[in-house]
């Protein structure tokens, strides 16, 4: 595939400037993938070509910003983080009477609904006192998390993927390889967009997951991100990383290790 250094940055801008995704913010190895599966996509023989179809096939704009949008996801997505962060919740709950909980990005809504079932299959935790909201930049990803309706692939095993929860089937009907998330769970959470680069930090929250987002991120940019989850969590507050994910230097004095082996930590400052 033909393609120029130059032509790759004026695609980039344009998609900053014009499609209003922060492109600069993500390395170019993640740009790079997502754009050329677009491009194989659409038969665009170089980065040229695609910038222009892009200027003149609004669906195109969508579904390359749905492409951008991080979107690796699964329900209950290293167990035994879950297991660890099911004590955590249970102790923020018994010190707050309304326990509110956020999972940003939270891509076709699994990690949310995860954290719904935790939450009602706990005797410990009342569910009718937890508020969780999820929030993702792609509507296309709010949209499919919000009907809830997931199929086993050759790729992805819901059964499986729901194994860590006892009696998942109090939770999610199934049909086949369907599987399809109750209302109960649904009823939990709340899903609305908002860009966790540029957007304004939301809360006050008692514990976010923000998991598997930084490994995409130009590492100049994960301060301000933790910033704005920082200033959207309470004194105390937990906020919950990927299991190979760090915090920046800066940002370690503002939280402590509460399950270090599995990224839970806790806003001290």
């Amino acid at each position: 595939m033909a393609r120029t250094d130059r032509d790759f940055e004026a695609l980039l801008a344009y998609v900053e400037e014009e499609l209003d995704f922060a492109t600069s913010h993500y390395t170019d190895a993640y740009l790079d993938r997502r754009v050329s599966a677009r491009q194989r996509r659409t038969d665009a023989d170089s980065y040229a070509e695609y910038h222009d179809l892009l200027r003149e096939d609004r669906e195109e704009q969508a579904a390359l910003l749905d492409a951008l949008s991080i979107n690796v996801t699964g329900f209950f997505r290293n167990p035994e983080m879950w297991e660890r962060l099911r004590v955590v919740l249970r102790d923020l709950a018994a010190d707050h009477r309304r326990l509110r909980l956020w999972s940003a990005p939270c891509a076709d809504g699994r990690e949310p609904y995860s954290l719904a079932m935790l939450v009602l299959d706990d005797p410990d935790i009342d569910a009718r006192n937890v508020e969780i909201t999820a929030t993702d930049i792609s509507e296309d990803a709010l949209d499919a998390a919000r009907e809830g309706v997931y199929e086993t692939t050759a790729t992805t095993d819901i059964a499986e993927e729901l194994a860590p929860i006892d009696g998942a089937e109090q939770y999610v009907d199934r049909d086949g390889d369907r599987f399809a998330v109750r209302e109960s769970v649904r009823d939990l959470v709340t899903f609305r967009r908002h860009d966790l680069i540029n957007g304004e930090p939301l809360g006050p929250f008692h514990a976010v997951l923000c998991r598997n987002l930084f490994i995409y991120i130009d590492p100049e940019y994960k301060a301000p991100i933790l910033d704005t989850v920082g200033q959207s969590l309470v004194e105390g507050g937990v906020l919950v990383v990927g299991m190979t994910e760090s915090l920046t230097d800066e940002k370690q004095s503002r939280f402590e290790p509460v399950e270090k082996s599995v990224r839970i930590h806790r806003k001290i400052g």
